[in-house]
């Protein structure tokens, strides 16, 4: 595990799956983080679980679509530890699959206005303070559905590949002002979602995870690491990726 030791940063979505886990990650390399989620008592259960093992950890209740929001959790995590030396973002829904031509408006508004425009805004507090500095690192929660396509999962697969293209494009503007921007890309991880459906549907869970090539899920302390790494001095070099967490699964049919 790198040494986050002195280091401070914003974990969003920390309320479970690889949130958490990102946040239990961090603190454990030694870093302060300020986390938050829409639901405070899984958000305080994490907080919970980092200072049992000696973390320190800060937590904010909020919408991670609110742009004000954003900018507060920013100026909090300054204003408690003076820099913002690097971001988790990680805050996202997605929907269950359905028919493009059954789907609605609606349902495609949710999902950007969380995915795409909670991660921008998260994003443009996050450069302007990291600006300042003249340091940073941000990692985004992205999705091998944002290099892919999944059947009937075109709102969610859409905002991943806008947050992929938000990625990059940040990248590149800011790599001479010593600000490092990039994504983890998951596969299959056992978070809440995938047990749910392990228990209602264990033939059809079987089934897939015996299609990918490592034969098994992600654990989001697997997804958490990568996030660590990408964010400490040891990806000193590294921006602009976005890196492949799916035991390759993203590599099938493209041998």
């Amino acid at each position: 595990m790198p040494d986050m030791s002195g280091k401070n940063g914003i974990i969003t979505g920390a309320g479970g799956g690889i949130g958490r886990a990102s946040a239990l990650a961090f603190a454990s390399a030694g870093a302060n983080v300020m986390i938050m989620d829409i639901a405070a008592e899984p958000l305080e259960e994490t907080a919970r679980l980092i200072r049992e093992a000696g973390g320190t950890v800060e937590t904010m209740v909020g919408d991670a679509s609110d742009e004000d929001f954003a900018a507060q959790m920013v100026a909090r995590t300054v204003e408690l530890w003076e820099t913002l030396d690097f971001a988790h973002n990680n805050a996202g829904i997605g929907t269950a699959a359905t028919p493009f031509t059954q789907q609605e408006r609606a349902m495609w508004d949710r999902v950007f206005t969380l995915n795409v425009f909670g991660t921008m805004s998260f994003m443009k507090h996050e450069l302007r303070q990291m600006e300042k500095q003249g340091f940073g690192a941000i990692v985004n929660t992205s999705s091998m559905s944002g290099k892919n396509g999944s059947p009937g999962l075109s709102p969610y697969n859409a905002s991943k590949w806008a947050l992929n293209g938000m990625t990059q494009t940040a990248a590149l503007e800011y790599a001479e002002q010593g600000i490092r921007v990039n994504a983890i890309c998951p596969g299959a991880t056992f978070t809440a979602a995938l047990a749910a459906w392990k228990d209602s549907s264990p033939r059809e869970y079987e089934g897939y995870t015996s299609a990918i090539p490592m034969k098994r899920a992600a654990e989001p302390r697997e997804q958490a690491d990568a996030a660590v790494w990408l964010c400490s001095a040891e990806a000193g070099y590294v921006t602009g990726t976005l890196l492949n967490v799916d035991g390759g699964e993203g590599i099938l049919g493209k041998q």
